[in-house]
């Protein structure tokens, strides 16, 4: 089974900027060659999981909740079998759980279609 792991999260003031790395486990096959997709999520306290960008990881092809659309920027590595999610001008609401997903399925923006994630990492903004 090809394992995610997201890395890059921590504590920021808010305006300011993170960028959140998923790469397959050691040992993993490709994420681009195992999944149609990769997406990030994120999970607020006290409110449900939400899928916030999904890329199609065999094109260019992105897509965004409108929370986040102007503010994050998904991009893939396939030399790195990694996809960032680059977070900028930060708000207090952005404070999650973030996960990155994949799926076999087509659709990015189909939140959910993702079945394959990662144990997630924790963005903390500062007002």
């Amino acid at each position: 089974q090809v394992a995610l792991a997201e890395s890059g999260g921590g504590s920021v003031q808010a305006g300011g900027s993170l960028r959140l790395s998923c790469e397959a486990s050691s040992g993993s096959v490709a994420y681009w060659k195992a999944f149609t997709c990769i997406g990030w999520f994120r999970q607020r306290p006290g409110k449900e999981r939400e899928g916030i960008a999904g890329i199609f990881t065999l094109g260019h092809y992105d897509y965004y909740d409108r929370s986040v659309e102007g503010r994050f920027i998904i991009s893939q590595d396939a030399d790195k079998q990694t996809v960032y999610l680059e977070m900028s001008k930060l708000k207090s609401e952005d404070t999650a759980m973030y996960y990155c997903a994949g799926t076999e399925e087509h659709g990015c923006g189909a939140w959910h279609q993702y079945n394959i994630w990662g144990r997630g990492t924790q963005v903390t903004v500062n007002s």
